[in-house]
């Protein structure tokens, strides 16, 4: 086992694993910048390495500075944690080539899953069925047009190097299309280096879900079952919860199955979440491969009994998966609300600033991951995330009643959250019976 560990991230991520990490007897080294001297997890760490200004690419972006931190901290490993650099080959690569473990897949393996046209092309070898679309990238608006012809609207352009929502447009006829296909190559290029992007038909009506799988150096490679993430906004994951309420059992089987044939098949080992879209007639579609600790991770941790940092860290130490498939079990119910400092009543305009008051939930079956406290200055620099409020309870309908009175007890002030949303969302007929899918939140909560 490495004796201390980097943690190349910030926020409630890096206290996460700090957290982990104590439990394990690892000591930690933390980065970071000048908008961050303040947070809680500088604090906590063993040591903390200030690596540049509040810029992301003059911190949590720069390698040559990481790797310095790294050097001088005299570590072991680097955990990426989620976002930034955490997907980066070229990042895992430079790790490795300094003698320093890359808590993550190898450099093969993600850019088998990393590149989206690569990763069908791997999915269609090994029978995981995938979205009908480009066999590669589309590299004009000719080539486009005959494909969507062909598929029929609506369709959807996607960066191949693509990730939360970004280089993404959805058409539905040529015009919309050939305005699309520019856009996202310009958003994909600024957002990944890589304007690289290809076409599929748009699932309507589709559920998100997605599979968490672990998988060490010795060939063990399990699955810890589903995630359903269908409640977003632009993309972005709002309300998570594990097990999927409208999912079948021959459906969730099916799912499992696939991820563990994917990830076998690009050689994957480390934490990683194969997602799917599923349509009204429970038929699953591949959507991607993400390389690296999910943002909703504790659902699947709360509702399996199991801790997937420990054994991430684990697992890139060379040593064997704590668990076998056979003693896995989902147990209960857990939702996840994901409380961003953003305004939902001005079109979720963000909304950074310093917390002044804080009262955070508690109680029977509530879990909380966070960074901020009373005085916390949040910068605008970065992602608008806070908190994960978690709940895990016997049944779902339980769940969401411990969920809506955790959310009416969590107050943050006077930055405006996401709370109220979560609330109504807790509220809803729909939610309450499970029917909801990608774009139930922004067609039915934010419908003008």
């Amino acid at each position: 086992m490495f004796s201390k560990i980097l943690i190349a991230n910030r926020g409630e991520i890096a206290l996460r694993i700090i957290r982990a990490c104590r439990e394990m007897g690892v000591q930690t080294a933390v980065v970071y910048s000048t908008a961050d001297r303040d947070a809680a997890y500088v604090k906590l760490a063993d040591q903390a390495v200030c690596i540049g200004a509040a810029p992301p690419a003059e911190s949590y972006l720069n390698i040559p500075r990481i790797i310095s931190a790294a050097e001088i901290t005299d570590v072991q490993a680097i955990h990426p944690g989620y976002g930034f650099l955490a997907e980066n080959a070229h990042f895992a690569e430079v790790c490795r080539s300094c003698k320093i473990e890359f808590i993550g897949p190898s450099v093969a393996a993600m850019a088998a899953v990393g590149d989206k046209v690569e990763c069908k092309r791997l999915a269609k070898k090994v029978k995981v069925p995938t979205v009908p679309g480009s066999e590669g990238s589309v590299d004009d608006e000719r080539a486009a047009l005959a494909i969507a012809n062909e598929i029929g609207y609506p369709v959807i352009i996607k960066a191949a190097a693509g990730g939360g929502g970004r280089g993404m447009r959805l058409a539905h006829n040529e015009v919309s299309l050939r305005a699309g296909i520019a856009a996202a190559q310009a958003e994909a290029e600024n957002a990944f280096k890589n304007s690289t992007v290809y076409l599929e038909k748009y699932i309507e009506h589709a559920r998100h879900v997605e599979v968490q799988i672990l998988a060490d150096h010795h060939g063990n490679t399990i699955h810890l079952f589903e995630r359903d993430c269908s409640l977003q906004r632009r993309h972005q994951k709002l309300v998570e919860e594990s097990p999927s309420p409208l999912l079948s059992d021959e459906t969730r089987q099916e799912l499992c199955a696939a991820a563990i044939r994917l990830v076998k098949a690009a050689g994957y080992t480390s934490a990683g979440t194969v997602e799917f879209l599923v349509d009204n007639n429970q038929k699953p579609y591949l959507l991607e491969v993400n390389a690296r600790i999910q943002v909703e991770h504790p659902v699947t941790e709360m509702v399996t009994s199991t801790d997937l940092i420990r054994e991430q860290i684990r697992i890139a130490a060379g040593e064997v998966l704590s668990y076998k498939q056979k003693d896995l079990r989902q147990t209960g119910h857990t939702i996840e609300c994901r409380i961003n400092a953003e305004d939902p009543a001005r079109n979720f305009a963000p909304c950074p600033g310093t917390i002044e008051q804080l009262r955070v939930p508690g109680g029977p079956g509530v879990r909380l991951d966070t960074h901020v406290y009373a005085g916390y200055r949040i910068p605008p620099n970065y992602d608008s995330l806070i908190a994960k409020l978690l709940v895990h309870r016997p049944t779902r309908r339980e769940a969401i009643a411990t969920m809506r009175r955790a959310l009416s007890e969590f107050y943050i002030s006077p930055i405006k959250t996401t709370i109220p949303l979560h609330l109504q969302i807790m509220d809803n007929e729909s939610f309450l019976s499970g029917h909801m899918d990608t774009g139930f939140i922004e067609r039915t909560m934010l419908a003008k």
